[in-house]
């Protein structure tokens, strides 16, 4: 493990400030970093943690010797689970712990220099206000600007529309074709993307929710509904919703 070469953290916004390059750190490892993380957690090896490091890195490592240890530890043993699952309910599972390790370790240090009940509520606001990591691994919510640009380049297609096109990038959704592409006026589309609703579930367009577009139907859905999340959507070359797919298995 890291053994704590950082400045430790002694004031609600310092202990913010750590939770958050933490947080940045284990995103990564989950998300633009998955196929590393992947790799590194070989189930033949012993029990290994998935650790967050205040500078936005990330480590897979051994837990440390000592006991009681200097932080509160990670989840033991991610990787005996990896060939056990499929993959994205494995990363899921991780997120899920990464988030419960992120609170201990905030609330550790709290605890370590006598945060009063208004100081630990402040830094508890101040990390609710962030999605988890698990939301962000799932696709609940938008991926931070500078991590979905770069999750997203390859795997995005133009829609005409420059500014429209920036605000859904940010948002992890992979772009359709949009077939009035070479219409100037462009006003009818905008009027399309504003008011599309979810081809599974019916609801309607939501900005803080990760969108995808069916390249055959041209239909939008929630990647939660088509259980489709950012990081699985950087792979996929043509998306097929779940009705698309199965017409083709007909024929």
């Amino acid at each position: 493990m890291e053994g704590i070469p950082h400045p430790i953290p002694r004031t609600v916004e310092e202990v913010f400030q750590d939770f958050k390059g933490r947080r940045a750190g284990l995103i990564k490892a989950l998300t633009t970093d998955v196929e590393k993380f992947y790799q590194q957690c070989d189930p033949e090896k012993e029990n290994l943690c998935l650790y967050g490091l205040p500078n936005e890195t990330w480590e897979v490592n051994l837990p440390v010797e000592e006991v009681p240890p200097e932080l509160p530890e990670p989840a033991l043993g991610i990787n005996f689970a990896r060939d056990g699952m499929q993959e994205k309910d494995w990363l899921s599972l991780v997120a899920v712990h990464s988030d419960s390790w992120l609170l201990a370790v905030a609330f550790y240090f709290g605890a370590r220099f006598g945060f009063g009940k208004n100081e630990r509520k402040r830094l508890f606001q101040m990390i609710n206000d962030l999605p988890t990591i698990f939301e962000v691994v799932t696709g609940n919510v938008k991926l931070p600007k500078d991590q979905s640009a770069t999750h997203n380049s390859s795997k995005s297609k133009s829609s005409g529309k420059p500014s429209r096109q920036s605000e859904l990038q940010a948002k992890g959704v992979k772009m359709s074709p949009a077939p009035k592409e070479e219409d100037e006026s462009g006003e009818e589309e905008e009027d399309d993307e504003q008011g599309a609703t979810c081809g599974a579930c019916g609801d309607n367009y939501g900005t803080d929710e990760f969108w995808i577009c069916c390249d055959v139907c041209e239909r939008w859905f929630h990647g939660k509904c088509v259980k489709i999340t950012p990081a699985k959507a950087e792979h996929i070359k043509q998306y097929k919703c779940p009705s698309c797919s199965n017409k083709r298995a007909r024929v």
